[in-house]
């Protein structure tokens, strides 16, 4: 049921969806007794559509989820596996054309290969399944098993687990699946906006792992203030930074995390 609602919910949510929601309800009102109306909540829709266009607001909201964890230190010793978070593939258009599409996200997988190689012993986990609101659709394992193999990582030192929707069943399918020791260090590979509510999943289902955040968005500084802001990359931003601190919440408060903002 969970999973149901946040995929409903967000279809209204996501914040261009809303503005853009807001700005066709003004157009329909802005004839007859309820013009007057209709022209404000337009006028509404487009600043709200300037502010989420063309301000700092996304990289504001997304500097403190990317700066939360830090990089692991450069002499890491070599980790018992490393586990990838799903979310770098678009299945459909996967399906369709046969061959694996990224998403923006993808430096989570080139992530993976390249650890991968550096730490030839460790295992590389995939987990991420279909997210699909009506239960089917391609699981996102599959596909990048294909991508991996053609990046020359060995079939041998992949495992993949494919059935999870959300970050949640990432945490509890992956841990079931590799059943960790604790003597065992286990690098955990997300977008670094990502990385709080991560974090946070995997230590509430008792699995101790280290944050390697990748696929950053913002500087991480001033410039994300004073730098010129182009539109769709802003509204990315936007989207994604409300996405995480909604979900943190949410997690929180229906107990999949322990902590409002997970923290090292």
């Amino acid at each position: 049921m969970f999973f149901v609602l946040s995929k409903l919910f967000w279809l209204g949510g996501e914040p261009i969806n809303l503005i853009l929601i807001l700005g066709v309800i003004g157009v329909l009102l802005s004839f007859g007794r309820t013009a007057r109306f209709g022209r404000g909540l337009t006028a509404v829709a487009m600043v709200l559509l300037v502010i989420a266009g063309f301000s700092p607001l996304g990289a504001i909201l997304l500097q403190p989820l990317e700066n939360r964890f830090p990089q692991p230190p450069a002499n890491l010793a070599a980790p018992t596996g490393i586990i990838v978070l799903g979310g770098s593939i678009d299945p459909d258009l996967t399906q369709a054309r046969g061959v694996p599409t990224l998403l923006p996200s993808a430096a989570r997988l080139t992530t993976g290969v390249a650890l991968a190689r550096r730490y030839p012993k460790a295992r590389l986990i995939f987990t991420g399944g279909s997210a699909s609101i009506d239960g089917g659709g391609v699981a996102e394992a599959p596909p990048v098993r294909k991508l991996w193999l053609s990046l020359g990582v060995p079939a041998a030192q992949m495992t993949f687990e494919s059935k999870s929707r959300n970050t949640w069943e990432n945490g509890v399918f992956t841990r079931a699946l590799v059943d960790p020791k604790p003597d065992q260090t286990w690098l955990l590979v997300t977008s670094a906006w990502h990385m709080p509510r991560a974090m946070g999943v995997f230590r509430k289902v008792g699995f101790n792992v280290i944050a390697y955040p990748v696929g950053y968005e913002t500087y991480g500084d001033k410039r994300d203030l004073w730098l010129p802001h182009l539109a769709g990359g802003e509204m990315s931003m936007l989207d994604n930074a409300m996405h995480e601190w909604i979900g943190l919440v949410a997690y929180h408060l229906t107990g999949k995390t322990g902590a409002w903002f997970p923290a090292p």
